[in-house]
């Protein structure tokens, strides 16, 4: 009897406590906090676009070159009895400078003997002018026949010629004499030279290699796409006025970064079929000028060219970053949501991207990476410091 009733009071007891246990707990238990849900909105920075007016440029490169080189070659023969400082490799000299000097007394007796040969036939043209004067009276009076008159003027024919043939060797002469001395034919630089004193010389033969240095040019290829951005005239430029575009000229030099000033001259007359590129050819006066703390635009030189275009009203200037998929970028809309826009790209380089059309003034594009954008998903946009493109 004893064993049944706590059988039957025992699990009662059990679940009486359990229930006590549980109305304990409940009472003190900790009030339970509501969270938020955290908005999970990625950050981006966005720009402020803007139109402006922008200055188009091309970039390209070359290398100096002379405007003008050539050969020094003496126009008559013989042994060389001095030669000038400055004719040696790297040796400057200005138009006209006595170069060279040939041994002239061969020329000197040759220009005696043009001279006398002058004065013979001058003397025998007057003689036989005068006896066709006087023959000339005869035959009129009756006194003097045909022949003799024939004879006459066919020595009078004579001498003209030779003295007309004297005048011209004398000149020769003259000519092949001051040709003694070779002359500097412009302002330059030599290149290289192989002559010395003593050294005998053949007319016709180079002695020197020279090249000009009143100025510089340099052949810049331009894509044929681009020659869109420039002002050029593609018949040609005047060579002698400064009207073509401006052209900065970039390059390393002997540790040190600079730059020279030229213009563009003119346009080469084709286009290369392999490159597809015009070349633009440039030009720098005074390359030699030791003023302005700089080198010299030596030739051969390699350099970076900075080429000023047209100008572009209306465009619109964005991070090259903020392109996708060649002409589309990602805006930010007034209520903070992804918007995709098809733009329209003239030009990218390794920074930017010049656009004509798709956005308008004040809009907001994004500039930061985005890893997986949706199209109206949210996003906290952050503005980028003003002068800040990428």
């Amino acid at each position: 009897m004893t064993e049944q009733r706590l059988r039957f009071w025992v699990p009662i007891g059990v679940i009486a406590s359990c229930s006590l246990i549980a109305a304990i707990l409940i009472a003190v238990k900790a009030p339970i906090e509501s969270l938020e849900t955290p908005d999970m909105a990625p950050r981006v920075r966005v720009l402020n676009v803007s139109q402006e007016t922008v200055s188009l440029t091309v970039e390209t490169h070359g290398t100096v070159k002379p405007r003008t080189e050539s050969d020094l070659i003496p126009e008559v023969s013989g042994p060389v009895i001095s030669v000038s400082p400055q004719l040696v490799s790297g040796g400057f000299f200005q138009a006209g400078d006595v170069l060279l000097e040939i041994d002239p007394r061969d020329y000197e007796t040759a220009l005696d003997r043009a001279k006398a040969v002058r004065v013979r036939t001058r003397s025998e043209h007057a003689r036989a002018k005068k006896e066709l004067g006087r023959q000339e009276k005869l035959r009129a009076s009756g006194a003097a026949s045909q022949a003799r008159f024939d004879d006459a003027t066919n020595a009078a024919q004579i001498a003209a010629a030779a003295l007309q043939e004297a005048r011209a060797l004398l000149e020769q002469a003259e000519r092949d004499l001051e040709r003694t001395r070779v002359l500097a034919p412009f302002t330059g630089r030599v290149r290289e030279e192989n002559i010395g004193v003593g050294q005998f010389v053949n007319r016709g033969n180079p002695v020197a290699r020279l090249y000009a240095t009143d100025f510089v040019e340099i052949r810049l290829p331009v894509p044929d796409r681009q020659l869109a951005f420039l002002d050029l005239q593609l018949g040609g430029i005047g060579a002698s006025e400064q009207t073509g575009p401006k052209v900065k000229l970039h390059a390393s030099f002997a540790g040190g970064e600079y730059t020279w000033e030229g213009w563009v001259h003119r346009t080469e007359g084709e286009i290369d079929p392999r490159t597809r590129t015009v070349n633009v050819v440039a030009r720098v006066e005074s390359p030699y000028d030791p003023s302005g703390g700089r080198p010299p635009l030596a030739v051969g030189l390699f350099v970076r060219a900075v080429i000023e275009g047209r100008e572009l009203a209306n465009a619109t200037v964005i991070p090259r970053s903020a392109l996708h998929d060649r002409d589309r970028v990602w805006t930010v809309d007034a209520d903070d949501r992804l918007r995709e826009r098809t733009v329209q790209v003239l030009r990218t380089n390794r920074d930017e991207a010049i656009l004509t059309g798709g956005l308008r003034s004040g809009e907001r594009i994004v500039i930061s990476p985005l890893r997986t954008p949706i199209e109206g998903m949210r996003v906290k946009p952050m503005i980028a410091p003003e002068g800040v493109r990428s």
